[in-house]
């Protein structure tokens, strides 16, 4: 029996080299956009609808908290990038006419 045990332990960990990723790691569904949108709300603390410059503020407001000279990891600064980018995509372009002077 612990000669299974071993057997499977170095298939995951070939597997891991190989894919990146652990086995099971595929057994989870990845979450939709849909979901990583209102993560990214979550984490900006911003409504739905918030303009650009809302989403900047919020943004800026949290790389304050969360950089690594103040505390945070660079981690954070990473999701919370991601989800100004995320969020920014999702805006209607402004092509449409309505220009701001």
């Amino acid at each position: 029996m612990l000669k299974y045990a071993i057997i499977l332990a170095l298939i995951c960990v070939m597997f891991r080299w190989a894919m990146g990723e652990w086995p099971w790691s595929y057994l989870t569904s990845k979450p939709t956009r849909g979901q990583a949108v209102l993560n990214a709300r979550k984490l900006l603390r911003v409504e739905e609808g918030a303009s650009r410059e809302q989403i900047l503020a919020a943004h800026k407001r949290l790389i304050a908290v969360v950089h690594p000279d103040k505390g945070g990891s660079s981690k954070q600064v990473h999701d919370a990038n991601d989800a100004r980018d995320l969020l920014l995509a999702e805006l209607p372009d402004r092509e449409d006419g309505q220009e701001s002077d």
